[in-house]
């Protein structure tokens, strides 16, 4: 290689290295991923809650792993409030049902998720609308508690998202609200607020719900004054009994089954597999390139044993000698016999025919029957095509039930 090449292979190499530098110490992106998982500490994880509630509600929660239905199918004694957090939550008909059932007997069910199934919804006669953001403040709503001592003067503000989800009553039945949300505009009326979060009563139970779950991520509680909101929100709850956490219905993964995950989220584990990537890319290129020639294409010998077999065949044929075809026919069944069976042939007697027999999935006078035929054909000088014929479908007969078809 010559100078100038030399030089162009190290400014390359420099400007890798350069670029592999910059991107090393290049700031962690924020994973912005709607979680809600329990042990996630991105800002849409819910880390900071479980870990404030577990002090607040003190010994009063539990966390669940498995499904409603199998949770209270498991624990039929189970009583309290049964906590739900995700962005999307759908039950099913049978575990909505189980739920019901469980509130109907004094217990309190929460819902946090901006969608609801429309069997639940039709159950508690609601309906649900959209709320999109204002044109002055693009992506940004005010979050309001109705009981005065839980709100704040100016709201609770949330600039995060595009629109809202918001509650709506069709029926006669009592709905008691709780929290309202409403575009920030300026000289905005009172009646421009909508509610989303309500209480329902459920037979002797009760039914909390809302369509604010960002509320419980660590990204709102941690923003300013917001935690004063959520715990406006879980004042709601009562206290005294136990507080069932789902982790069942979540968008994340609590768990990450992926070895690759360990790497990919060290930065030096990372950075590290990269390189070695890089390496055997290199290696390939350069070493591969100088070693590597092409390789001849040798065509396999063919096997002409089957095209000799049929050619002898019918040399015999042709010329009539049934004779020697049988002699062979027979001496080559007698070889498979010794070969596959390890039996001797040469003595024929009534244990012979026994052991092959058992050994052959045959019947003993199936056996008998076919050696029969054999000495038959052997004492007989002339041969007719039948005869032949009729040795060989025997012959073929025996071997495809040995081989158990």
């Amino acid at each position: 290689m010559d100078k100038k090449g030399l030089k162009y292979i190290i400014i390359a190499v420099a400007t890798v290295a350069l670029l592999m530098v910059m991107q090393y110490n290049r700031p962690k992106e924020i994973n912005w991923t709607n979680s809600y998982v329990a042990k996630h500490k991105i800002p849409y994880g819910t880390f900071v809650l479980n870990d404030v509630m577990e002090h607040l509600f003190d010994k009063k929660i539990k966390q669940v792993n498995i499904t409603p239905f199998e949770f209270l199918k498991a624990n039929e004694e189970a009583s309290g409030t049964y906590f739900f957090l995700n962005d999307n939550i759908n039950f099913g008909d049978a575990e909505l049902l189980s739920l019901l059932d469980w509130v109907d007997k004094g217990n309190t069910l929460f819902i946090a998720s901006e969608n609801y199934e429309e069997k639940l919804l039709d159950t508690l006669k609601l309906n649900t609308a959209t709320l999109f953001s204002g044109l002055e403040n693009i992506r940004s709503h005010k979050h309001r508690l109705v009981n005065p001592l839980l709100d704040s003067e100016d709201g609770y503000v949330f600039k995060k998202e595009d629109y809202v989800t918001y509650f709506m009553k069709y029926g006669t039945d009592s709905m008691t609200i709780l929290g309202t949300v409403a575009n920030i505009e300026k000289n905005k009326k009172k009646d421009e607020e909508v509610n989303n979060v309500i209480k329902r009563s459920f037979g002797k139970g009760e039914i909390i719900l809302s369509t604010f779950p960002k509320a419980f991520t660590n990204y709102f509680i941690l923003k300013d004054n917001n935690k004063q909101y959520t715990a406006g929100v879980l004042s709601y709850l009562d206290d005294s009994r136990t507080i069932y956490m789902d982790n069942h219905h979540k968008s994340g993964k609590a768990v990450y089954t992926s070895p690759m995950y360990v790497f990919l989220n060290t930065k030096e584990f990372k950075w590290a597999y990269y390189l070695a990537l890089i390496g055997v890319v290199i290696y390939v290129f350069f070493e591969g390139k100088r070693k590597q020639r092409a390789i001849p294409v040798i065509i396999p010998l063919k096997n002409q044993t089957l095209a000799f077999t049929r050619t002898i065949a019918d040399m015999y044929f042709e010329k009539g000698e049934r004779k020697q075809i049988t002699e062979h026919k027979i001496a080559h069944f007698l070889e498979y016999i010794r070969s596959r069976f390890y039996m001797s042939t040469l003595k024929r007697d009534d244990s012979f025919y026994t052991n092959l027999a058992m050994r052959s999935n045959h019947s003993k006078e199936e056996i008998k029957a076919l050696f029969s035929l054999l000495e038959q054909l052997e004492a007989k000088d002339n041969l007719t095509d039948i005869e032949l014929q009729k040795l060989n479908s025997a012959i073929e007969n025996f071997k495809k039930k040995s081989h158990g078809k």
